[in-house]
Protein backbone atom coordinates (compact mmCIF):
# COMPACT_ATOMS: atom_id res chain seq x y z
CA UNK A 1 0.00 0.00 0.00
CA UNK A 2 1.40 3.40 -0.96
CA UNK A 3 1.86 6.33 1.40
CA UNK A 4 -0.91 8.23 -0.41
CA UNK A 5 -3.38 5.34 0.04
CA UNK A 6 -2.51 5.03 3.74
CA UNK A 7 -2.96 8.76 4.23
CA UNK A 8 -6.30 8.65 2.40
CA UNK A 9 -7.60 5.80 4.60
CA UNK A 10 -6.52 7.62 7.76
CA UNK A 11 -8.30 10.80 6.63
CA UNK A 12 -11.42 8.80 5.75
CA UNK A 13 -11.50 7.16 9.20
CA UNK A 14 -11.00 10.54 10.85
CA UNK A 15 -13.89 12.01 8.85
CA UNK A 16 -16.20 9.09 9.58
CA UNK A 17 -15.28 8.90 13.24
CA UNK A 18 -16.85 6.30 15.44
CA UNK A 19 -20.25 4.94 14.47
CA UNK A 20 -22.49 5.60 17.49
CA UNK A 21 -25.03 2.89 18.26
CA UNK A 22 -28.62 3.68 19.27
CA UNK A 23 -30.15 0.31 20.23
CA UNK A 24 -33.92 0.21 20.57
CA UNK A 25 -35.15 -1.06 23.94
CA UNK A 26 -38.01 -3.54 23.41
CA UNK A 27 -39.21 -5.50 26.41
CA UNK A 28 -40.06 -9.16 26.17
CA UNK A 29 -39.83 -12.36 28.25
CA UNK A 30 -36.04 -12.65 27.96
CA UNK A 31 -35.57 -8.95 28.66
CA UNK A 32 -37.69 -9.29 31.81
CA UNK A 33 -35.64 -12.30 32.96
CA UNK A 34 -32.44 -10.34 32.41
CA UNK A 35 -33.89 -7.39 34.31
CA UNK A 36 -34.71 -9.47 37.37
CA UNK A 37 -31.32 -11.13 37.23
CA UNK A 38 -29.67 -7.71 37.06
CA UNK A 39 -31.68 -6.49 40.08
CA UNK A 40 -30.38 -9.42 42.12
CA UNK A 41 -26.85 -8.83 40.88
CA UNK A 42 -26.95 -5.09 41.68
CA UNK A 43 -28.35 -5.77 45.14
CA UNK A 44 -25.54 -8.23 45.87
CA UNK A 45 -22.88 -5.98 44.34
CA UNK A 46 -23.73 -2.93 46.41
CA UNK A 47 -24.44 -4.81 49.65
CA UNK A 48 -21.75 -7.53 49.75
CA UNK A 49 -18.92 -5.32 51.14
CA UNK A 50 -21.14 -4.35 54.08
CA UNK A 51 -22.57 -7.79 54.90
CA UNK A 52 -20.79 -9.90 57.50
CA UNK A 53 -20.33 -13.64 58.09
CA UNK A 54 -18.71 -14.47 61.43
CA UNK A 55 -17.62 -10.86 61.68
CA UNK A 56 -15.93 -10.86 58.27
CA UNK A 57 -17.08 -9.37 54.95
CA UNK A 58 -18.80 -11.63 52.45
CA UNK A 59 -16.13 -10.73 49.90
CA UNK A 60 -12.88 -8.78 50.32
CA UNK A 61 -9.95 -8.76 47.87
CA UNK A 62 -7.42 -6.64 49.70
CA UNK A 63 -4.40 -6.98 47.44
CA UNK A 64 -2.63 -4.16 49.27
CA UNK A 65 -2.48 -6.04 52.57
CA UNK A 66 -2.60 -9.46 50.86
CA UNK A 67 -5.74 -10.35 52.77
CA UNK A 68 -8.66 -12.05 51.06
CA UNK A 69 -12.05 -12.93 52.51
CA UNK A 70 -14.49 -15.19 50.69
CA UNK A 71 -17.83 -16.01 52.33
CA UNK A 72 -16.42 -15.04 55.73
CA UNK A 73 -13.28 -17.20 55.40
CA UNK A 74 -9.97 -15.33 55.65
CA UNK A 75 -7.19 -16.31 53.23
CA UNK A 76 -3.59 -15.13 53.27
CA UNK A 77 -0.67 -15.32 50.80
CA UNK A 78 0.18 -18.74 52.24
CA UNK A 79 -3.11 -19.96 50.75
CA UNK A 80 -2.18 -18.80 47.25
CA UNK A 81 -2.28 -22.35 45.90
CA UNK A 82 -6.00 -22.42 46.77
CA UNK A 83 -6.54 -19.39 44.53
CA UNK A 84 -4.60 -21.08 41.75
CA UNK A 85 -6.87 -24.13 42.00
CA UNK A 86 -9.98 -21.93 42.17
CA UNK A 87 -8.87 -19.91 39.14
CA UNK A 88 -8.13 -23.07 37.16
CA UNK A 89 -11.56 -24.46 38.04
CA UNK A 90 -13.15 -21.13 37.10
CA UNK A 91 -11.37 -21.01 33.75
CA UNK A 92 -12.42 -24.56 32.90
CA UNK A 93 -16.00 -23.68 33.91
CA UNK A 94 -15.93 -20.72 31.51
CA UNK A 95 -14.60 -22.99 28.76
CA UNK A 96 -17.30 -25.60 29.40
CA UNK A 97 -20.02 -22.96 29.60
CA UNK A 98 -18.87 -21.43 26.31
CA UNK A 99 -18.71 -24.82 24.60
CA UNK A 100 -22.27 -25.55 25.71
CA UNK A 101 -23.97 -22.13 25.49
CA UNK A 102 -21.67 -19.75 23.65
CA UNK A 103 -21.21 -16.19 24.92
CA UNK A 104 -24.34 -16.12 27.04
CA UNK A 105 -22.27 -15.05 30.08
CA UNK A 106 -21.62 -11.72 28.34
CA UNK A 107 -25.27 -10.93 27.78
CA UNK A 108 -26.66 -12.10 31.12
CA UNK A 109 -24.04 -12.03 33.90
CA UNK A 110 -21.14 -9.80 32.82
CA UNK A 111 -20.98 -6.61 34.95
CA UNK A 112 -20.21 -4.54 31.86
CA UNK A 113 -23.48 -5.58 30.19
CA UNK A 114 -25.57 -5.34 33.35
CA UNK A 115 -24.45 -1.79 34.18
CA UNK A 116 -24.51 -0.64 30.55
CA UNK A 117 -27.86 -2.07 29.46
CA UNK A 118 -29.78 -2.22 32.73
CA UNK A 119 -28.57 0.98 34.39
CA UNK A 120 -26.91 3.55 32.12
CA UNK A 121 -28.98 2.76 29.02
CA UNK A 122 -32.22 3.08 30.99
CA UNK A 123 -31.09 6.41 32.46
CA UNK A 124 -30.24 7.61 28.96
CA UNK A 125 -33.65 6.64 27.62
CA UNK A 126 -35.37 8.25 30.63
CA UNK A 127 -33.64 11.59 30.00
CA UNK A 128 -33.20 11.75 26.22
CA UNK A 129 -35.99 9.49 24.98
CA UNK A 130 -36.03 6.40 22.78
CA UNK A 131 -33.42 5.49 20.15
CA UNK A 132 -34.94 7.69 17.45
CA UNK A 133 -35.10 10.72 19.73
CA UNK A 134 -31.55 10.14 21.01
CA UNK A 135 -30.16 9.99 17.50
CA UNK A 136 -32.09 13.09 16.44
CA UNK A 137 -30.86 14.95 19.54
CA UNK A 138 -27.23 14.05 18.85
CA UNK A 139 -27.42 15.05 15.20
CA UNK A 140 -29.27 18.31 15.90
CA UNK A 141 -27.86 21.71 16.88
CA UNK A 142 -26.95 22.65 20.46
CA UNK A 143 -30.29 24.03 21.53
CA UNK A 144 -31.22 24.79 25.12
CA UNK A 145 -33.08 21.49 25.34
CA UNK A 146 -30.05 19.53 24.11
CA UNK A 147 -27.71 21.30 26.53
CA UNK A 148 -29.76 20.64 29.66
CA UNK A 149 -30.52 17.04 28.67
CA UNK A 150 -26.86 16.27 27.99
CA UNK A 151 -25.78 18.01 31.18
CA UNK A 152 -28.34 16.12 33.26
CA UNK A 153 -27.48 12.77 31.67
CA UNK A 154 -23.76 13.11 32.24
CA UNK A 155 -24.30 14.38 35.77
CA UNK A 156 -26.36 11.27 36.58
CA UNK A 157 -23.74 9.11 34.84
CA UNK A 158 -21.04 10.68 37.00
CA UNK A 159 -23.05 10.10 40.20
CA UNK A 160 -23.67 6.44 39.34
CA UNK A 161 -19.99 6.01 38.45
CA UNK A 162 -19.06 7.58 41.80
CA UNK A 163 -21.30 5.10 43.62
CA UNK A 164 -19.81 2.17 41.68
CA UNK A 165 -16.28 3.43 42.39
CA UNK A 166 -16.93 3.63 46.14
CA UNK A 167 -18.37 0.11 46.19
CA UNK A 168 -15.54 -1.24 44.07
CA UNK A 169 -12.99 0.30 46.44
CA UNK A 170 -14.82 -1.27 49.40
CA UNK A 171 -14.08 -4.69 47.88
CA UNK A 172 -10.37 -3.82 47.95
CA UNK A 173 -9.81 -1.96 51.23
CA UNK A 174 -12.91 -2.98 53.21
CA UNK A 175 -16.09 -1.09 54.10
CA UNK A 176 -14.67 0.20 57.41
CA UNK A 177 -11.75 1.86 55.65
CA UNK A 178 -14.08 3.28 52.99
CA UNK A 179 -16.32 4.81 55.64
CA UNK A 180 -13.23 6.36 57.25
CA UNK A 181 -12.27 7.93 53.92
CA UNK A 182 -15.78 9.34 53.54
CA UNK A 183 -16.23 10.65 57.09
CA UNK A 184 -12.74 11.82 58.03
CA UNK A 185 -10.61 14.68 56.71
CA UNK A 186 -9.22 14.31 53.20
CA UNK A 187 -5.60 14.88 54.26
CA UNK A 188 -5.75 11.68 56.34
CA UNK A 189 -6.71 9.54 53.34
CA UNK A 190 -5.19 11.25 50.30
CA UNK A 191 -4.45 8.01 48.41
CA UNK A 192 -7.92 6.63 49.07
CA UNK A 193 -9.57 9.90 48.03
CA UNK A 194 -7.61 10.01 44.77
CA UNK A 195 -8.38 6.34 44.11
CA UNK A 196 -12.12 6.97 44.37
CA UNK A 197 -11.98 9.71 41.76
CA UNK A 198 -9.70 7.73 39.46
CA UNK A 199 -12.14 4.79 39.56
CA UNK A 200 -15.04 7.20 39.06
CA UNK A 201 -13.40 8.65 35.94
CA UNK A 202 -12.68 5.17 34.55
CA UNK A 203 -16.24 3.92 35.06
CA UNK A 204 -17.70 7.15 33.68
CA UNK A 205 -15.60 6.97 30.51
CA UNK A 206 -16.39 3.26 30.02
CA UNK A 207 -20.16 3.70 30.29
CA UNK A 208 -20.51 7.09 28.62
CA UNK A 209 -17.95 6.79 25.80
CA UNK A 210 -16.38 3.36 25.32
CA UNK A 211 -19.58 1.36 25.81
CA UNK A 212 -19.98 -1.61 23.44
CA UNK A 213 -16.31 -1.39 22.40
CA UNK A 214 -15.50 -3.15 25.66
CA UNK A 215 -17.39 -6.19 24.35
CA UNK A 216 -16.41 -6.02 20.69
CA UNK A 217 -12.79 -4.84 20.85
CA UNK A 218 -11.28 -4.84 24.35
CA UNK A 219 -12.58 -8.00 26.04
CA UNK A 220 -10.58 -11.11 25.01
CA UNK A 221 -13.43 -13.48 25.89
CA UNK A 222 -15.23 -12.72 22.64
CA UNK A 223 -12.21 -13.90 20.67
CA UNK A 224 -12.14 -17.14 22.65
CA UNK A 225 -15.70 -17.88 21.59
CA UNK A 226 -14.66 -18.49 18.01
CA UNK A 227 -12.14 -21.08 19.17
CA UNK A 228 -14.31 -22.85 21.74
CA UNK A 229 -17.69 -23.11 20.02
CA UNK A 230 -18.56 -25.76 17.48
CA UNK A 231 -21.60 -27.08 15.64
CA UNK A 232 -22.99 -28.55 18.89
CA UNK A 233 -22.95 -25.23 20.82
CA UNK A 234 -26.31 -23.71 21.71
CA UNK A 235 -26.32 -19.96 21.10
CA UNK A 236 -28.55 -17.19 19.80
CA UNK A 237 -28.92 -18.01 16.11
CA UNK A 238 -31.12 -17.35 13.11
CA UNK A 239 -32.90 -20.34 11.56
CA UNK A 240 -31.92 -19.54 7.96
CA UNK A 241 -33.60 -22.64 6.53
CA UNK A 242 -36.92 -21.41 7.80
CA UNK A 243 -36.35 -17.68 7.35
CA UNK A 244 -34.94 -17.51 3.82
CA UNK A 245 -35.65 -16.14 1.34
CA UNK A 246 -36.66 -13.13 3.38
CA UNK A 247 -39.04 -10.44 2.19
CA UNK A 248 -41.81 -8.06 3.16
CA UNK A 249 -45.29 -9.47 3.66
CA UNK A 250 -47.37 -8.87 0.54
CA UNK A 251 -50.59 -10.42 -0.72
CA UNK A 252 -49.67 -9.81 -4.35
CA UNK A 253 -46.40 -11.78 -4.33
CA UNK A 254 -46.75 -15.31 -5.66
CA UNK A 255 -43.13 -16.52 -5.23
CA UNK A 256 -42.38 -18.47 -2.04
CA UNK A 257 -40.88 -16.57 0.90
CA UNK A 258 -39.37 -17.54 4.19
CA UNK A 259 -40.71 -16.46 7.56
CA UNK A 260 -38.31 -13.49 7.89
CA UNK A 261 -40.19 -10.33 6.89
CA UNK A 262 -36.93 -8.31 6.73
CA UNK A 263 -38.16 -5.76 9.28
CA UNK A 264 -34.59 -5.10 10.48
CA UNK A 265 -35.74 -4.92 14.12
CA UNK A 266 -33.28 -7.62 15.17
CA UNK A 267 -30.50 -5.24 14.14
CA UNK A 268 -32.16 -2.19 15.71
CA UNK A 269 -32.31 -3.76 19.18
CA UNK A 270 -28.80 -5.24 19.12
CA UNK A 271 -26.46 -3.47 21.58
CA UNK A 272 -23.47 -4.28 19.35
CA UNK A 273 -25.29 -3.47 16.07
CA UNK A 274 -24.80 -6.83 14.35
CA UNK A 275 -27.19 -8.57 11.97
CA UNK A 276 -27.84 -12.01 13.48
CA UNK A 277 -29.14 -13.18 10.11
CA UNK A 278 -25.59 -13.12 8.76
CA UNK A 279 -24.67 -16.02 11.01
CA UNK A 280 -22.73 -16.49 14.23
CA UNK A 281 -20.47 -13.51 14.90
CA UNK A 282 -17.80 -12.69 17.45
CA UNK A 283 -19.58 -9.47 18.47
CA UNK A 284 -22.79 -11.28 19.47
CA UNK A 285 -23.11 -11.32 23.28
CA UNK A 286 -26.21 -13.57 23.32
CA UNK A 287 -28.29 -10.94 25.11
CA UNK A 288 -31.46 -12.38 23.45
CA UNK A 289 -32.86 -8.93 22.57
CA UNK A 290 -33.28 -10.08 18.96
CA UNK A 291 -35.25 -13.14 20.10
CA UNK A 292 -37.78 -11.00 21.99
CA UNK A 293 -38.38 -8.55 19.15
CA UNK A 294 -38.48 -11.25 16.44
CA UNK A 295 -41.04 -13.24 18.40
CA UNK A 296 -43.24 -10.12 18.56
CA UNK A 297 -43.13 -9.88 14.78
CA UNK A 298 -43.83 -13.59 14.31
CA UNK A 299 -46.90 -13.37 16.56
CA UNK A 300 -48.21 -10.34 14.65
CA UNK A 301 -47.74 -12.10 11.30
CA UNK A 302 -49.30 -15.37 12.51
CA UNK A 303 -46.08 -17.36 12.16
CA UNK A 304 -44.36 -19.73 14.59
CA UNK A 305 -42.11 -18.03 17.13
CA UNK A 306 -38.38 -18.59 17.60
CA UNK A 307 -37.24 -17.81 14.10
CA UNK A 308 -34.32 -16.48 16.12
CA UNK A 309 -33.69 -18.63 19.17
CA UNK A 310 -31.21 -20.81 21.01
CA UNK A 311 -30.00 -23.20 18.33
CA UNK A 312 -26.88 -25.11 17.44
CA UNK A 313 -25.66 -25.25 13.85
CA UNK A 314 -26.29 -28.98 13.92
CA UNK A 315 -29.85 -28.40 15.12
CA UNK A 316 -30.62 -25.92 12.33
CA UNK A 317 -28.93 -27.77 9.48
CA UNK A 318 -29.63 -31.39 10.39
CA UNK A 319 -32.57 -31.13 12.79
CA UNK A 320 -30.72 -32.96 15.58
CA UNK A 321 -31.53 -32.19 19.20
CA UNK A 322 -28.80 -30.72 21.46
CA UNK A 323 -26.76 -33.37 23.23
CA UNK A 324 -24.08 -33.72 25.87
CA UNK A 325 -20.93 -34.36 23.85
CA UNK A 326 -17.75 -36.19 24.81
CA UNK A 327 -15.94 -32.85 24.78
CA UNK A 328 -18.35 -31.46 27.37
CA UNK A 329 -18.00 -34.63 29.46
CA UNK A 330 -14.19 -34.29 29.46
CA UNK A 331 -14.31 -30.71 30.68
CA UNK A 332 -16.97 -31.62 33.27
CA UNK A 333 -14.69 -34.35 34.65
CA UNK A 334 -11.81 -31.91 34.94
CA UNK A 335 -14.04 -29.42 36.79
CA UNK A 336 -15.22 -32.09 39.24
CA UNK A 337 -11.63 -33.16 39.86
CA UNK A 338 -10.40 -29.60 40.47
CA UNK A 339 -13.35 -28.73 42.70
CA UNK A 340 -12.87 -31.95 44.66
CA UNK A 341 -9.18 -31.21 45.26
CA UNK A 342 -9.98 -27.60 46.15
CA UNK A 343 -12.70 -28.67 48.60
CA UNK A 344 -10.37 -31.15 50.28
CA UNK A 345 -7.64 -28.53 50.77
CA UNK A 346 -10.14 -25.98 52.10
CA UNK A 347 -11.54 -28.53 54.57
CA UNK A 348 -8.00 -29.39 55.71
CA UNK A 349 -7.03 -25.75 56.08
CA UNK A 350 -6.55 -24.65 59.71
CA UNK A 351 -6.13 -21.36 61.54
CA UNK A 352 -2.43 -22.04 62.01
CA UNK A 353 0.16 -23.63 59.75
CA UNK A 354 2.95 -25.38 61.65
CA UNK A 355 5.84 -27.24 60.04
CA UNK A 356 8.26 -29.04 62.38
CA UNK A 357 11.54 -30.49 61.16
CA UNK A 358 14.42 -32.00 63.04
CA UNK A 359 17.63 -30.00 62.52
CA UNK A 360 19.54 -31.64 59.69
CA UNK A 361 23.04 -32.95 60.31
CA UNK A 362 22.73 -33.10 64.10
CA UNK A 363 22.69 -36.31 66.11
CA UNK A 364 21.01 -36.79 69.45
CA UNK A 365 22.53 -35.28 72.60
CA UNK A 366 22.98 -36.80 76.05
CA UNK A 367 21.30 -34.67 78.74
CA UNK A 368 21.37 -34.77 82.56
CA UNK A 369 19.05 -37.09 84.51
CA UNK A 370 19.10 -39.76 81.81
CA UNK A 371 17.42 -37.76 79.00
CA UNK A 372 18.18 -37.78 75.29
CA UNK A 373 17.45 -34.65 73.23
CA UNK A 374 16.97 -33.67 69.58
CA UNK A 375 17.00 -30.14 68.18
CA UNK A 376 14.02 -29.00 66.03
CA UNK A 377 13.03 -26.01 63.91
CA UNK A 378 9.41 -24.98 63.44
CA UNK A 379 7.79 -22.55 61.00
CA UNK A 380 4.50 -21.11 62.26
CA UNK A 381 1.94 -18.95 60.45
CA UNK A 382 -1.07 -17.31 62.10
CA UNK A 383 -3.90 -17.33 59.53
CA UNK A 384 -6.52 -15.72 61.80
CA UNK A 385 -7.36 -12.01 61.65
CA UNK A 386 -6.06 -11.23 65.17
CA UNK A 387 -2.98 -11.80 67.32
CA UNK A 388 -2.71 -15.27 68.85
CA UNK A 389 -0.37 -17.04 71.27
CA UNK A 390 0.85 -20.29 69.74
CA UNK A 391 2.47 -23.05 71.77
CA UNK A 392 3.72 -26.56 71.10
CA UNK A 393 2.94 -29.16 73.78
CA UNK A 394 3.57 -32.88 74.14
CA UNK A 395 0.94 -35.50 74.91
CA UNK A 396 3.35 -37.58 77.01
CA UNK A 397 4.13 -35.94 80.35
CA UNK A 398 7.53 -37.67 80.44
CA UNK A 399 8.58 -35.81 77.27
CA UNK A 400 9.79 -32.23 77.71
CA UNK A 401 10.07 -29.29 75.34
CA UNK A 402 12.78 -26.71 76.03
CA UNK A 403 12.69 -23.63 73.82
CA UNK A 404 15.76 -21.91 72.45
CA UNK A 405 13.46 -19.50 70.59
CA UNK A 406 9.76 -19.56 71.55
CA UNK A 407 7.09 -18.54 69.00
CA UNK A 408 5.20 -16.33 71.48
CA UNK A 409 2.34 -14.15 70.20
CA UNK A 410 1.92 -13.85 66.45
CA UNK A 411 0.02 -10.98 64.88
CA UNK A 412 -2.55 -11.55 62.16
CA UNK A 413 -0.96 -13.21 59.08
CA UNK A 414 2.43 -13.11 60.81
CA UNK A 415 4.94 -15.93 60.48
CA UNK A 416 7.63 -16.88 62.97
CA UNK A 417 10.30 -19.48 63.58
CA UNK A 418 10.72 -21.51 66.74
CA UNK A 419 13.79 -23.46 67.84
CA UNK A 420 13.45 -26.04 70.58
CA UNK A 421 14.75 -29.28 72.07
CA UNK A 422 12.64 -32.36 72.74
CA UNK A 423 13.84 -34.33 75.74
CA UNK A 424 12.86 -37.99 76.11
CA UNK A 425 13.93 -40.34 78.94
CA UNK A 426 16.52 -42.78 77.63
CA UNK A 427 14.55 -45.65 79.17
CA UNK A 428 11.57 -44.79 76.94
CA UNK A 429 13.55 -45.18 73.71
CA UNK A 430 13.15 -48.67 72.29
CA UNK A 431 14.06 -48.12 68.63
CA UNK A 432 16.39 -45.86 66.60
CA UNK A 433 13.48 -43.69 65.40
CA UNK A 434 10.59 -42.82 67.68
CA UNK A 435 7.41 -41.04 66.60
CA UNK A 436 6.59 -38.03 68.79
CA UNK A 437 3.23 -36.24 68.68
CA UNK A 438 3.12 -32.49 69.36
CA UNK A 439 -0.10 -30.61 70.06
CA UNK A 440 -0.56 -27.13 68.60
CA UNK A 441 -2.21 -24.84 71.13
CA UNK A 442 -3.84 -21.65 69.84
CA UNK A 443 -4.89 -19.41 72.69
CA UNK A 444 -6.66 -21.71 75.16
CA UNK A 445 -7.45 -24.68 72.93
CA UNK A 446 -5.68 -27.47 71.09
CA UNK A 447 -6.39 -27.10 67.38
CA UNK A 448 -4.06 -29.59 65.74
CA UNK A 449 -1.36 -32.18 66.30
CA UNK A 450 1.85 -32.88 64.43
CA UNK A 451 3.95 -36.02 64.31
CA UNK A 452 7.72 -35.81 64.02
CA UNK A 453 10.64 -38.23 64.28
CA UNK A 454 13.02 -38.50 67.24
CA UNK A 455 16.31 -40.38 66.93
CA UNK A 456 18.34 -41.83 69.80
CA UNK A 457 20.19 -44.84 71.13
CA UNK A 458 18.23 -47.99 71.92
CA UNK A 459 18.40 -49.04 75.59
CA UNK A 460 17.53 -52.58 76.52
CA UNK A 461 15.64 -53.13 79.77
Amino acid sequence: MSVEETKYQAETLAERGRKWIYPVIRKGPFYNYRSWLSYVYLLLFFSAPFLRINGHPVLLLNVLERRFVILGQVFWPQDFFLFVLAMLAGMVCVVLFTIAFGRIFCGWICPQTIFMEMVFRKVEEWIEGDARKRKKLDEGPWTTEKKWKKALKHLVFMLISFLIANTFLAYIIGSEQLISIITEQVNRHVVGFISIWVFTAVFYLVYSQVRELVCTVICPYGRLQGVLTDKHTLMVAYDYLRGEPRGKVSKTDTWPKGDCVDCHLCVDVCPTAIDIRQGTQVDCINCTACIDVCNEVMIKTDKPVNLIGFYSEEQIKEGKKPRFTARMAAYSSIICLLLGVLTWFVMQRGDVDVTVMRSAGLLYQQQPDGYISNLYNADLINKTDKGQRIELLTEDKNIKIKYVQAPGVLDSAESAKAVFFIWIPASAIHQPKTQVTLNVKLGDKIINNITTTFIGPVYEN
